[in-house]
């Protein structure tokens, strides 16, 4: 992806795929050593502090490596609805500036739908807020006038895909035809295309 792409990449670490720092700092070091510049990196279920420390190593790695590394945080409050409803956006907004003050670089308050909530979170966070799309999320242009910087597909769109597939093979296997009128297919060629170093 390095290799084709015209614009800085991140990458998706999850949680660092370990509770020790000194294993976070060995995915982010893997990371940067493809030619990444930023990682997101979520909280989950487990507490602030911990993620404040894999901040920190992330960090220190991107330093050792002279790499300005943008670490995006994933705040799981409203998520994984980790507290009751009416103490979320405190929850996520305390969360968010413990963030901030941590080293990381932007906040994705993921779940985050209420315009008055967004409007909330991008007023009192110090950090560029970005967020999930959602079914009843506002308008991007809205989402922009209330302060967001950044909007996320997430994995919407892969699980879309996986249902076509699904709908795609059932009928193949029902009716032997594929109902396609709807679809448009890459051919081999676009997909190398895609793939192609730029410049060639």
């Amino acid at each position: 992806m390095t290799r084709v792409l015209g614009v800085p990449l991140t990458v998706d670490i999850e949680g660092g795929y370990s509770d020790d720092s000194e294993q976070v700092a060995k995915v982010v070091e893997a990371v940067i050593a493809t030619g990444a510049v930023g990682i997101n990196i979520e909280d989950g279920a487990a507490s602030p502090e911990l993620l404040v420390h894999k901040i920190d190593a992330a960090k220190r790695v991107g330093d050792q490596h002279g790499v300005n590394l943008f670490v995006n945080v994933r705040c799981d409050v409203y998520l994984k609805n980790l507290v009751p409803t009416e103490q979320r956006l405190e929850e996520l907004v305390k969360r968010a500036a413990r963030y901030a003050n941590g080293g990381a670089n932007g906040l994705f308050a993921a779940g985050v739908v209420e315009p008055d909530e967004i409007a909330a979170v991008c007023r009192e966070s110090s950090l560029p807020v970005n967020l999930l799309w959602r079914a009843g999320l506002a308008a991007p242009s809205e989402l922009q006038r209330l302060g967001v910087r950044r909007l996320s597909a997430g994995s919407s769109i892969a699980e879309f895909l996986y249902g076509v597939m699904d709908g795609l093979a059932r009928s193949f296997l029902e009716s032997g035809q594929l109902d396609i009128h709807t679809l448009k297919a890459h051919t081999y060629g676009e997909l190398n295309t895609l793939m192609a170093p730029q410049g060639d």
